[in-house]
């Protein structure tokens, strides 16, 4: 099959951003990820409990105040992160786990694929899994981020797409003037050409407890804070497929260890790769971690 030509790609950016209510009976992954096609982006309200998001600002403070900046240049030196939140957080746990996310990333991620063992036909799944777990504090005077495409890590192509699923929600209430994330509407169907252009961008403001769900192939940036004394704090999630090298190194960040200290769920060391994506990527001593290290045998557990 031939490549699709750069001009066949749509260019057209969005002028909204979809909002829906995460307390609606009536929402479903099925009408989630068909806004996700549609748009590549939406608003969540109420994700998740203002109590939850108090604590996790709580916890994190320390890293915040104590991040050093970014050399790269891709943050502004306005913008403070938070590592390795799993490990400092059961919130943050708490966070990562929601179901109406997880679900979404489940249902968009996974990948399914068929292949031949000898005479014998089988078919596997791949669950998706954490790439990154990062908060964010935009300080007074912070500078726009420079807009991106976050699945530009897996050097990804248009018929690979979506290979990423973002989650930022709202620690502090977040507005255009304090730095809300900027979204450009349905750039995820545009082709490698595309230049994305700053005032096509729409701010995801929203309160404390909502969030923004985006594929990770839809052109987004923090926003600049144009405020004098009103820093805005999200968490990002984001999840790539199971067959991808994650972001964050998460067995140097939450080494296993670690891990057991902290007593993290079985859900939860699979979101962190733990598991095996089966037939066979992230066999350790040809077993999978979740037993040879967790001692962990159960329904989605890969023996070989």
């Amino acid at each position: 099959m031939g490549s699709i030509a750069s001009n066949q790609f749509p260019t057209h950016a969005g002028k909204t951003l979809q909002t829906v209510d995460a307390t609606d009976p009536t929402i479903s992954a099925d009408k989630l990820e068909a806004i996700l096609h549609r748009d590549g982006a939406f608003i969540v309200k109420n994700l998740v409990p203002k109590e939850l998001c108090e604590q996790i600002r709580k916890d994190l403070r320390p890293s915040f105040e104590t991040d050093i900046v970014d050399e790269s240049g891709f943050f502004p030196t306005t913008t403070k992160r938070a590592f390795s939140i799993l490990a400092k957080s059961d919130a943050c746990i708490d966070l990562v786990v929601n179901p109406l996310f997880q679900n979404l990333a489940a249902k968009i991620l996974t990948s399914h694929y068929t292949y031949w063992e000898g005479q014998k036909q089988l078919t596997v799944s791949g669950k998706p899994q954490i790439a990154t777990v990062v908060g964010f504090r935009v300080e007074p005077g912070g500078k726009q981020q420079a807009l991106h495409r976050d699945d530009a890590d897996y050097h990804t192509r248009n018929c690979d797409m979506p290979v990423m699923l973002g989650c930022v929600t709202a620690l502090t209430k977040t507005t255009k003037a304090n730095g809300a994330t900027i979204i450009i509407p349905q750039s995820h169907l545009w082709g490698p050409d595309r230049c994305p252009l700053d005032e096509e961008a729409i701010p995801a403001e929203l309160d404390v407890g909502d969030a923004a769900i985006f594929f990770g192939n839809v052109y987004h940036a923090g926003g600049g804070n144009v405020t004098k004394d009103e820093a805005r704090e999200t968490i990002g999630v984001f999840m790539c497929k199971g067959t991808l090298r994650q972001e964050e190194n998460m067995f140097l960040e939450l080494p296993p260890e670690m891990a057991k200290e902290r007593n993290f769920s079985p859900q939860l060391l699979r979101l962190l790769g733990y598991g095996v994506c089966a037939p066979a990527l992230g066999l350790y001593k040809y077993k999978d971690p979740m037993e040879s290290v967790f001692g962990i045998i159960d329904e989605h557990t890969i023996r070989k």
